[in-house]
């Protein structure tokens, strides 16, 4: 019963760019500027992004609604989309409307997850309407 917004995390893997979608990302600290991330142990990709050094932390707006499936279980990732690399060599998404360029800073046990803590390098934004996820579904505001 609570709406979270939805991100995908990027990283360069050993055999070329991953994406990971979650909707547990959250600001943490303005002074340093940290931000977090989790997540789940249970993933195939899990140890790729728990180990990276550098990662992206994409917030996804409305008309980016066929992004979280690509990157979930099963999902195409990176085939066929618009990319680039960042001054690290992570893959980045264009169009997103927050874009966190990190720094792993530190990690904690979360249960089944991981808590992912990332300075943050570099933030591009840009206008639009954020993607929301409540009650397994995808969407945005009205009214």
């Amino acid at each position: 019963r609570f709406a979270t917004g939805v991100t995908v995390v990027t990283i360069a893997g050993p055999d070329g760019p991953m994406g990971f979608t979650a909707n547990s990302f959250s600001s943490l600290s303005l002074d340093p500027a940290l931000v977090l991330w989790s997540p789940a142990k249970a993933s195939q990709r899990y140890p790729f992004f728990a180990s990276a050094r550098h990662y992206a932390i994409h917030v996804l707006g409305q008309d980016h609604a066929d992004l979280p499936a690509r990157f979930s279980k099963g999902g195409p990732g990176f085939e066929g989309l618009d990319w680039h690399q960042n001054a690290e060599g992570v893959p980045v998404l264009t169009g997103a409307l927050a874009r966190f360029d990190c720094a792993q800073h530190a990690t904690h046990d979360g249960g089944d997850h991981l808590i992912i803590v990332g300075q943050v390098l570099r933030l591009a934004l840009e206008e639009g309407a954020p993607l929301v996820f409540a009650n397994g579904r995808f969407g945005g505001f009205t009214g």
